[in-house]
């Protein structure tokens, strides 16, 4: 990982960059936006999910994306929203080999899951689509309940 603090926290209003590295991953582990660093780190929260009846929301951004940028405190802010979703950013960079598994040919991309498969996806920094889409999973999920 790189050594300055990952650019979705400071979006999602983490410490500043004078904090330590360890301030920063106590910040990763304690927010609703969970930042994906190793496969093996996906594979537990998609179990996670699995586990709990959760849909998890993936966003395959990048720091050097300026439409990631703009939409990261939208999707931070429905992070907070919609508790009963799990929700996960994957930098392309940090995990290229993974994301090409992924298919992402562009940033940002949010990927749908239920039980680790997709049910939707968006391509593209659109907060009104990508707060339908949240919105309509959410409700559906809690009348099934």
């Amino acid at each position: 990982m790189r050594n300055s603090i990952p650019w979705i926290l400071q979006l999602c209003g983490s410490k500043s960059e004078t904090d330590s590295e360890h301030n920063s991953k106590v910040q990763l582990a304690g927010g609703n936006v969970h930042l994906i660093t190793t496969s093996q780190k996906w594979e537990e929260k998609i179990s996670e999910a699995s586990r709990d009846c959760k849909i998890v929301v993936a966003n395959f951004s990048a720091t050097w994306c300026s439409p990631c940028k703009v939409i990261a405190p939208a999707y931070c802010n429905l992070a907070n929203r919609y508790t009963s979703m799990i929700f996960l950013t994957v930098d392309v960079d940090e995990l290229p080999e993974f994301s090409t598994s992924w298919d992402i040919k562009a940033t940002p991309t949010f990927f749908f899951l239920k039980d680790g498969r997709q049910i939707d996806k968006l391509v593209g920094a659109n907060k009104q689509e990508l707060q339908r889409k949240i919105s309509t999973i959410a409700d559906a999920t809690t009348r099934h309940k």
